[in-house]
């Protein structure tokens, strides 16, 4: 077994996912009601606007992981990534959270795109850099664990700020300044104090190596599918939740101290998933954890307007799940890392969070996306004048879609071959050099 990785070095990998998670909810989140409100856009545009970012991505992304695995410094493959990603993330997402009087769908549309371009700049290396730090099968969990972690404190803080906010303007400036101000000192502790480990490609890469990875690893293709219906079954509640709280339990301002209840949930529940992964395969663990919080969001059908309390509960539930939902996909795919590297002589780290990166974002948007265009097709009004029809319409989509994606993820890795076992017999012939 591989010496642990210190707490210092934790601390510093994981610092820049505290204010770069802390962009996901207002983008995801508050983003669209935001825009529709305060200048007037349509759901239906905003959430087309999302879906062509995620083409963007598709051309962005596996050029990025291709260069971001080919590109070779005296300051390493990763590091020079954030450094140059870093002040593109800090003013786009300052000029998309903070609007000039009278933005249209082009600035609306235009920063999104900058911000998509900086937040694949920095998350594509960033996340490799992690993959590639430890070799061990419950090592790797353990790193995921704590830069998920520091996500999800930055998620909690920007939902904290924005809920401080006088109104929804407010809330976003006070999360953009936010993120602007931390990035740059937790990219610099990054870059200062985090080691880039030895690169065991015996072989160049190229931009074909990239989708190679799909038609290459049987097993990669099968756990993006998984990865790609659990995001998506995430997406859709994200995007909805300020409709749902707002429209279904007939409570508004309580959205932002539910979404904090939520992420403190997942945050306490974290320290239990290195423990499993100790002591179980990490899909099955990933696989039980979905199989709970299907049970426990079954329970969003029973809710009305201003049952609150118990859609608390299911919040604190739910939530504690979610730490499971965050890493353990990121470390079984650093896994698939070594079976690729083993095989191909390509350690081809960046290819394979390029492509998990695409996923990523297609689900949060493409999800988010389709459901507020769906919303506008059955008539759902942002302003709270719905039929009850419509209402069901959303609860649908925001509880009976995401268990469906769920159940079918859990079919897909059941029974994935690897683990604990393979994988270090894996490392081992990496190691060896074979």
């Amino acid at each position: 077994m591989a010496a642990p990785t210190s707490r210092g070095v934790l601390l510093a990998y994981a610092a820049p996912a505290l204010p770069l998670a802390a962009m996901y909810f207002p983008v995801y989140v508050f983003l669209a009601p935001f825009y529709a409100a305060e200048y007037g856009l349509s759901l239906a545009l905003i959430g087309t606007v999302f879906l062509l970012a995620r083409v963007f991505d598709a051309v962005s992304d596996p050029v990025i992981g291709l260069m971001s695995d080919r590109v070779r410094t005296r300051w390493g493959r990763r590091r020079p990534w954030l450094a140059v990603g870093c002040p593109v993330v800090m003013v786009s997402v300052w000029m998309l959270f903070v609007p000039a009087d009278g933005v249209g769908v082009a600035g609306f549309a235009g920063w999104l795109f900058l911000l998509t371009l900086g937040w694949t700049i920095m998350l594509i290396p960033f996340f490799t850099w992690g993959a590639e730090l430890s070799g061990d099968y419950a090592e790797r969990g353990r790193i995921a664990i704590w830069r998920e972690s520091a996500g999800l404190v930055g998620t909690i803080l920007a939902a904290v700020l924005y809920s401080l906010g006088a109104d929804a303007a407010a809330g976003m400036t006070m999360v953009a300044a936010f993120i602007v101000v931390l990035l740059p000192v937790a990219t610099a502790l990054c870059l200062r104090f985090v080691p880039e480990p030895r690169d065991y490609s015996r072989s160049r890469l190229t931009l074909g190596s990239v989708f190679g990875v799909l038609t290459g690893e049987r097993l990669f293709a099968r756990l993006l599918a998984a990865y790609f219906l659990n995001g998506a079954a995430n997406a859709l509640p994200s995007g909805l939740f300020l409709f749902f709280v707002g429209q279904r339990l007939g409570a508004p301002d309580l959205g932002g101290p539910l979404l904090i209840l939520f992420f403190v949930s997942a945050v306490l529940a974290a320290p239990l998933w290195p423990w499993l992964i100790g002591r179980f395969s990490k899909h099955r663990v990933w696989c039980v954890a979905m199989l709970y919080n299907i049970a426990v969001f079954a329970g969003v059908f029973a809710l009305g307007e201003g049952d609150v309390a118990a859609y608390a509960v299911i919040c604190v539930l739910s939530g504690a799940a979610l730490g499971a939902d965050l890493s353990l996909p990121a470390a079984m795919q650093a896994d698939l890392v070594d079976l690729d590297t083993a095989t191909s002589g390509e350690q081809r780290t960046g290819a394979f969070f390029a492509l998990w990166s695409l996923a990523q974002k297609f689900a949060l948007a493409g999800a988010g996306g389709s459901a507020l265009i769906v919303l506008g097709w059955i008539g759902f009004s942002a302003d709270g004048a719905n039929t009850e029809a419509q209402l069901w319409g959303l609860t649908l989509l925001y509880a009976a879609v995401p268990i469906g994606f769920k159940a079918a993820a859990i079919a897909l890795m059941w029974t994935f071959p690897l683990d604990r076992a393979a994988q270090g017999e894996l490392r081992a012939r990496i190691e060896r050099g074979a």
